[in-house]
């Protein structure tokens, strides 16, 4: 195999991540939604955990593009 095909095949070993990451977001909202549905009252609690969890799970996905990126664009 050549460098190009060994990047590419790099680059996508490293995507692997954004799997998990985008199955998380499918839990975290619809935990999200079951906890509001249950109690609406609790909205403004539920919502700053909320946004934590999504601004994580979001960090991974970013972290596995940048990485997949670099593996492709550098050397």
């Amino acid at each position: 195999m050549d460098v190009n095909a060994m990047k590419l095949v790099g680059a996508g070993l490293a995507m692997i991540g954004s799997l998990g990451a985008g199955i998380g977001l499918g839990l975290i909202f619809s935990a999200w939604i079951a906890a509001i549905a249950r109690n609406p009252s609790a909205e403004s609690k539920f919502s700053k955990i909320g946004f934590i969890g999504f601004a994580v799970t979001e960090l991974v996905m970013l972290i596995c593009f940048t990485v997949a990126m670099m593996i492709m664009f550098k050397g």
